[in-house]
């Protein structure tokens, strides 16, 4: 299971039917970093599928969204829980650590 694409279009709603928390992985094609990231974040999707929303959301296609949430550089994660922002991780984390903020919220 791969981790779900969010946009402009579908990011408030998906969250408000969501229960559980979100990871949001804000990221771009171009950014080397984010590509190193995104197999961890396709596989901690797959893990947590049970228990939790993991999203992906380019911020070329929804700068909205970037500027809403305050992303200055990517990679970014947050952990979202009941429209909150609980936690934010900047850059390349383990997956340890992802799972671990996760499981906090």
């Amino acid at each position: 299971m791969k981790a779900t694409s969010l946009d402009s279009t579908n990011f408030d709603s998906t969250l408000a039917s969501t229960s559980g928390p979100v990871l949001v992985d804000f990221w771009a094609p171009w950014c080397g970093p984010c590509q190193m990231l995104g197999p961890v974040i396709d596989e901690i999707a797959a893990e947590t599928a049970d228990r939790a929303l993991v999203a992906k959301v380019n911020v070329d296609d929804a700068r909205d969204l970037a500027r809403r949430f305050e992303v200055k550089s990517i990679p970014t994660l947050l952990v979202i829980k009941d429209g909150q922002v609980i936690e934010r991780l900047g850059g390349v984390q383990t997956k340890s650590r992802i799972l671990t903020a996760l499981a906090a919220a």
